[in-house]
Protein backbone atom coordinates (compact mmCIF):
# COMPACT_ATOMS: atom_id res chain seq x y z
CA UNK A 1 0.00 0.00 0.00
CA UNK A 2 2.87 2.54 0.89
CA UNK A 3 4.44 1.47 -2.40
CA UNK A 4 1.53 2.55 -4.60
CA UNK A 5 0.97 5.89 -2.47
CA UNK A 6 4.24 6.54 -3.21
CA UNK A 7 4.12 6.33 -6.99
CA UNK A 8 3.29 9.47 -8.81
CA UNK A 9 1.93 7.64 -11.73
CA UNK A 10 -0.48 5.77 -9.66
CA UNK A 11 -1.09 9.09 -8.09
CA UNK A 12 -1.75 10.37 -11.15
CA UNK A 13 -4.18 8.18 -11.90
CA UNK A 14 -6.51 9.03 -9.18
CA UNK A 15 -6.53 12.60 -9.29
CA UNK A 16 -6.49 13.43 -12.55
CA UNK A 17 -10.39 11.74 -13.14
CA UNK A 18 -11.28 13.88 -9.79
CA UNK A 19 -9.35 17.34 -11.54
CA UNK A 20 -11.19 16.68 -14.83
CA UNK A 21 -14.54 16.52 -12.75
CA UNK A 22 -13.65 19.50 -11.17
CA UNK A 23 -12.65 21.41 -14.38
CA UNK A 24 -15.62 20.84 -16.13
CA UNK A 25 -18.32 20.93 -13.45
CA UNK A 26 -16.88 24.32 -11.74
CA UNK A 27 -13.87 25.85 -13.22
CA UNK A 28 -14.99 26.01 -16.70
CA UNK A 29 -18.14 27.45 -15.71
CA UNK A 30 -16.19 30.09 -13.81
CA UNK A 31 -13.73 30.96 -16.79
CA UNK A 32 -16.76 31.39 -19.15
CA UNK A 33 -18.79 33.52 -16.74
CA UNK A 34 -15.95 35.60 -16.43
CA UNK A 35 -15.39 36.03 -20.32
CA UNK A 36 -19.03 36.38 -20.91
CA UNK A 37 -18.98 39.29 -17.73
CA UNK A 38 -17.08 41.40 -20.65
CA UNK A 39 -19.87 41.08 -23.34
CA UNK A 40 -23.50 43.61 -23.47
CA UNK A 41 -25.04 40.13 -23.98
CA UNK A 42 -29.04 39.59 -23.32
CA UNK A 43 -28.20 35.34 -23.52
CA UNK A 44 -29.84 34.76 -26.79
CA UNK A 45 -28.58 37.39 -29.57
CA UNK A 46 -25.13 38.04 -30.88
CA UNK A 47 -22.73 38.57 -27.57
CA UNK A 48 -21.20 42.60 -28.04
CA UNK A 49 -17.95 42.82 -26.51
CA UNK A 50 -18.21 45.44 -24.16
CA UNK A 51 -15.14 45.31 -22.11
CA UNK A 52 -15.29 46.62 -18.50
CA UNK A 53 -18.78 48.89 -18.91
CA UNK A 54 -20.83 46.32 -17.43
CA UNK A 55 -17.75 46.59 -14.20
CA UNK A 56 -18.68 50.57 -14.56
CA UNK A 57 -22.25 49.84 -14.72
CA UNK A 58 -22.13 47.85 -11.45
CA UNK A 59 -20.25 49.90 -9.20
CA UNK A 60 -22.66 52.90 -9.65
CA UNK A 61 -25.84 50.51 -9.15
CA UNK A 62 -27.32 50.98 -5.99
CA UNK A 63 -28.90 47.91 -6.27
CA UNK A 64 -25.20 46.41 -6.04
CA UNK A 65 -24.75 48.32 -2.62
CA UNK A 66 -28.04 47.07 -1.20
CA UNK A 67 -27.21 43.43 -2.52
CA UNK A 68 -23.71 43.33 -1.05
CA UNK A 69 -25.04 44.95 2.44
CA UNK A 70 -28.13 42.31 2.53
CA UNK A 71 -25.36 39.65 2.12
CA UNK A 72 -23.08 40.69 4.74
CA UNK A 73 -26.29 40.67 6.84
CA UNK A 74 -27.21 37.37 6.08
CA UNK A 75 -23.29 35.74 6.60
CA UNK A 76 -23.56 38.08 10.15
CA UNK A 77 -26.42 35.98 11.31
CA UNK A 78 -25.45 32.99 9.93
CA UNK A 79 -22.15 33.22 11.99
CA UNK A 80 -23.54 34.93 15.39
CA UNK A 81 -26.81 32.59 15.59
CA UNK A 82 -26.22 29.36 13.39
CA UNK A 83 -22.77 29.10 14.83
CA UNK A 84 -23.61 30.06 18.09
CA UNK A 85 -26.73 27.62 18.70
CA UNK A 86 -24.71 24.81 17.15
CA UNK A 87 -21.48 25.62 19.80
CA UNK A 88 -24.25 25.69 22.82
CA UNK A 89 -25.77 22.10 21.49
CA UNK A 90 -22.04 20.61 20.95
CA UNK A 91 -21.43 21.75 24.67
CA UNK A 92 -24.77 20.04 26.07
CA UNK A 93 -24.61 17.08 24.22
CA UNK A 94 -20.97 16.46 25.27
CA UNK A 95 -21.78 16.21 28.90
CA UNK A 96 -22.32 12.65 29.83
CA UNK A 97 -25.14 13.46 31.97
CA UNK A 98 -27.43 14.71 29.64
CA UNK A 99 -30.54 11.81 28.82
CA UNK A 100 -31.50 10.97 25.32
CA UNK A 101 -28.15 11.86 23.04
CA UNK A 102 -29.04 10.02 19.82
CA UNK A 103 -32.71 11.21 20.27
CA UNK A 104 -31.67 15.10 20.13
CA UNK A 105 -29.12 14.52 17.83
CA UNK A 106 -31.21 12.77 15.20
CA UNK A 107 -33.81 15.81 16.05
CA UNK A 108 -31.30 18.73 15.85
CA UNK A 109 -30.65 17.35 12.00
CA UNK A 110 -34.03 16.58 10.87
CA UNK A 111 -34.46 19.86 9.44
CA UNK A 112 -31.53 20.04 7.64
CA UNK A 113 -33.13 16.53 5.69
CA UNK A 114 -36.27 19.18 4.44
CA UNK A 115 -36.45 20.48 1.35
CA UNK A 116 -36.09 24.50 1.36
CA UNK A 117 -39.71 24.64 -0.15
CA UNK A 118 -41.10 22.88 2.52
CA UNK A 119 -39.04 24.91 5.31
CA UNK A 120 -39.74 28.36 3.63
CA UNK A 121 -43.67 26.73 3.52
CA UNK A 122 -43.51 26.38 7.02
CA UNK A 123 -42.10 30.18 8.36
CA UNK A 124 -44.39 31.68 5.76
CA UNK A 125 -47.06 30.32 8.11
CA UNK A 126 -45.35 31.11 10.86
CA UNK A 127 -44.14 35.02 9.65
CA UNK A 128 -47.74 35.32 8.52
CA UNK A 129 -48.74 39.12 9.84
CA UNK A 130 -52.68 37.83 10.75
CA UNK A 131 -52.57 34.34 11.56
CA UNK A 132 -48.83 33.35 12.04
CA UNK A 133 -47.74 31.72 15.28
CA UNK A 134 -45.13 34.42 15.92
CA UNK A 135 -47.07 37.37 16.58
CA UNK A 136 -50.12 35.29 18.33
CA UNK A 137 -47.28 34.20 20.14
CA UNK A 138 -46.52 37.92 21.49
CA UNK A 139 -50.48 38.37 21.60
CA UNK A 140 -50.36 35.12 24.18
CA UNK A 141 -47.78 36.57 26.19
CA UNK A 142 -49.33 39.98 26.48
CA UNK A 143 -46.42 41.40 24.25
CA UNK A 144 -48.55 44.26 22.25
CA UNK A 145 -45.83 43.81 19.38
CA UNK A 146 -46.86 42.47 16.10
CA UNK A 147 -44.98 42.29 12.64
CA UNK A 148 -45.36 42.61 9.20
CA UNK A 149 -42.05 40.23 9.21
CA UNK A 150 -41.91 39.80 5.56
CA UNK A 151 -43.19 43.03 4.35
CA UNK A 152 -40.98 45.02 6.22
CA UNK A 153 -37.87 47.02 5.08
CA UNK A 154 -35.76 46.75 7.84
CA UNK A 155 -36.80 43.32 8.97
CA UNK A 156 -37.30 40.81 5.82
CA UNK A 157 -33.46 40.23 5.52
CA UNK A 158 -33.35 39.19 8.74
CA UNK A 159 -37.11 37.13 9.46
CA UNK A 160 -35.09 35.07 6.15
CA UNK A 161 -32.13 34.75 7.56
CA UNK A 162 -33.58 33.28 10.57
CA UNK A 163 -35.22 30.61 8.50
CA UNK A 164 -31.53 29.49 6.91
CA UNK A 165 -30.01 29.50 10.41
CA UNK A 166 -33.08 27.18 11.89
CA UNK A 167 -32.36 24.71 8.93
CA UNK A 168 -28.88 24.36 8.99
CA UNK A 169 -28.32 25.10 12.48
CA UNK A 170 -28.21 21.11 13.07
CA UNK A 171 -25.46 20.66 9.90
CA UNK A 172 -23.39 23.18 11.60
CA UNK A 173 -23.67 21.29 14.85
CA UNK A 174 -23.00 17.66 13.38
CA UNK A 175 -19.68 19.37 12.30
CA UNK A 176 -19.26 20.53 15.63
CA UNK A 177 -20.11 17.58 17.31
CA UNK A 178 -18.29 15.17 14.92
CA UNK A 179 -14.84 17.42 15.71
CA UNK A 180 -15.69 17.27 19.38
CA UNK A 181 -16.13 13.40 19.56
CA UNK A 182 -12.84 12.94 17.70
CA UNK A 183 -11.20 14.10 20.83
CA UNK A 184 -9.20 11.83 22.78
CA UNK A 185 -11.63 11.24 26.65
CA UNK A 186 -8.21 11.16 28.02
CA UNK A 187 -8.18 14.94 27.72
CA UNK A 188 -11.34 15.50 29.09
CA UNK A 189 -11.42 12.80 31.79
CA UNK A 190 -7.15 14.22 32.68
CA UNK A 191 -8.97 18.24 33.16
CA UNK A 192 -11.76 16.48 35.08
CA UNK A 193 -9.49 14.86 37.75
CA UNK A 194 -7.50 17.99 38.04
CA UNK A 195 -11.16 19.80 38.88
CA UNK A 196 -11.98 21.90 35.99
CA UNK A 197 -15.43 22.51 35.15
CA UNK A 198 -17.17 21.49 32.23
CA UNK A 199 -17.44 25.49 31.69
CA UNK A 200 -13.86 25.55 31.43
CA UNK A 201 -13.20 21.95 29.49
CA UNK A 202 -15.72 24.08 27.04
CA UNK A 203 -13.59 27.09 26.69
CA UNK A 204 -9.91 25.75 27.28
CA UNK A 205 -10.06 22.34 25.42
CA UNK A 206 -12.86 21.77 23.01
CA UNK A 207 -12.84 25.04 21.36
CA UNK A 208 -9.14 25.06 20.77
CA UNK A 209 -8.71 21.76 19.66
CA UNK A 210 -11.59 22.36 17.71
CA UNK A 211 -10.11 24.96 15.61
CA UNK A 212 -9.93 23.37 11.80
CA UNK A 213 -13.41 22.31 12.36
CA UNK A 214 -14.18 25.76 13.49
CA UNK A 215 -12.36 27.58 10.40
CA UNK A 216 -14.74 24.92 8.12
CA UNK A 217 -17.89 26.28 9.72
CA UNK A 218 -16.63 29.70 9.18
CA UNK A 219 -16.30 29.50 5.31
CA UNK A 220 -19.43 27.49 5.24
CA UNK A 221 -21.52 29.71 7.28
CA UNK A 222 -20.17 32.56 5.42
CA UNK A 223 -20.08 32.05 2.07
CA UNK A 224 -23.60 30.40 2.66
CA UNK A 225 -24.73 34.26 3.32
CA UNK A 226 -22.85 35.58 0.59
CA UNK A 227 -24.62 32.94 -1.57
CA UNK A 228 -28.17 32.98 -0.06
CA UNK A 229 -30.70 32.79 -2.85
CA UNK A 230 -33.19 29.88 -2.65
CA UNK A 231 -34.63 31.05 0.81
CA UNK A 232 -35.63 34.51 0.11
CA UNK A 233 -36.43 33.65 -3.59
CA UNK A 234 -38.91 31.52 -1.95
CA UNK A 235 -40.07 33.60 0.78
CA UNK A 236 -40.03 37.45 -0.96
CA UNK A 237 -38.96 37.08 -4.33
CA UNK A 238 -36.04 39.81 -2.94
CA UNK A 239 -38.98 42.27 -1.89
CA UNK A 240 -40.38 44.30 -0.21
CA UNK A 241 -38.57 46.15 -3.09
CA UNK A 242 -35.16 45.18 -2.85
CA UNK A 243 -35.36 45.16 0.42
CA UNK A 244 -33.82 41.41 0.26
CA UNK A 245 -31.74 41.12 -2.56
CA UNK A 246 -28.55 39.48 -2.21
CA UNK A 247 -25.70 39.26 -5.34
CA UNK A 248 -27.06 35.86 -6.10
CA UNK A 249 -30.37 37.44 -6.58
CA UNK A 250 -29.08 40.23 -8.54
CA UNK A 251 -26.90 37.95 -10.73
CA UNK A 252 -30.47 35.60 -11.16
CA UNK A 253 -32.49 38.80 -11.95
CA UNK A 254 -30.63 40.21 -14.45
CA UNK A 255 -29.61 37.61 -16.58
CA UNK A 256 -32.93 35.79 -16.35
CA UNK A 257 -35.59 38.48 -15.82
CA UNK A 258 -34.38 41.15 -17.41
CA UNK A 259 -32.21 39.99 -20.40
CA UNK A 260 -28.77 41.52 -19.03
CA UNK A 261 -27.00 38.45 -18.98
CA UNK A 262 -23.44 39.81 -18.93
CA UNK A 263 -24.04 42.47 -16.59
CA UNK A 264 -25.30 39.35 -14.43
CA UNK A 265 -22.28 37.61 -15.15
CA UNK A 266 -20.51 40.46 -14.20
CA UNK A 267 -22.22 40.69 -10.71
CA UNK A 268 -21.59 36.56 -10.35
CA UNK A 269 -17.83 37.24 -10.73
CA UNK A 270 -18.16 39.82 -7.99
CA UNK A 271 -20.12 37.25 -5.86
CA UNK A 272 -16.65 34.80 -6.54
CA UNK A 273 -14.12 36.98 -6.01
CA UNK A 274 -15.80 37.79 -2.76
CA UNK A 275 -16.06 34.12 -1.29
CA UNK A 276 -12.43 33.50 -2.43
CA UNK A 277 -11.53 36.25 -0.33
CA UNK A 278 -13.93 35.70 2.83
CA UNK A 279 -12.43 31.96 2.30
CA UNK A 280 -8.67 33.54 2.33
CA UNK A 281 -9.25 35.74 5.24
CA UNK A 282 -11.04 33.13 7.18
CA UNK A 283 -7.54 30.98 6.47
CA UNK A 284 -4.96 33.40 7.27
CA UNK A 285 -6.87 34.52 10.91
CA UNK A 286 -6.87 30.52 11.65
CA UNK A 287 -3.64 29.81 10.35
CA UNK A 288 -1.03 28.89 13.17
CA UNK A 289 2.29 30.41 13.18
CA UNK A 290 4.90 28.61 13.49
CA UNK A 291 8.11 29.69 15.63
Amino acid sequence: MQKMLGDKKMIALFTVPALLVFTVIVFYPILQTLQKSFYDWDGLSQAVFSGIENYKDLFTDDLFYESLKNGIIFAAILVVFQMGLATLLMFALMNNHIPFKRFFRSSFFIPVVLSVTVACQLWSSIYDPEFGLLNNLFQAIGLNYQQNWLSDLNVAIIAVAFVNVWQFTGYQFTIMYSGAKSIPEDYLEAAKIDGATNMQINLKILLPMLKDTYRMCFVFAITGGFNAFAHMNLLTKGGPGTATYTLTYMTFRSAFQVGKYGYGCASAVILVVQCLLATFIINKLFSVKED
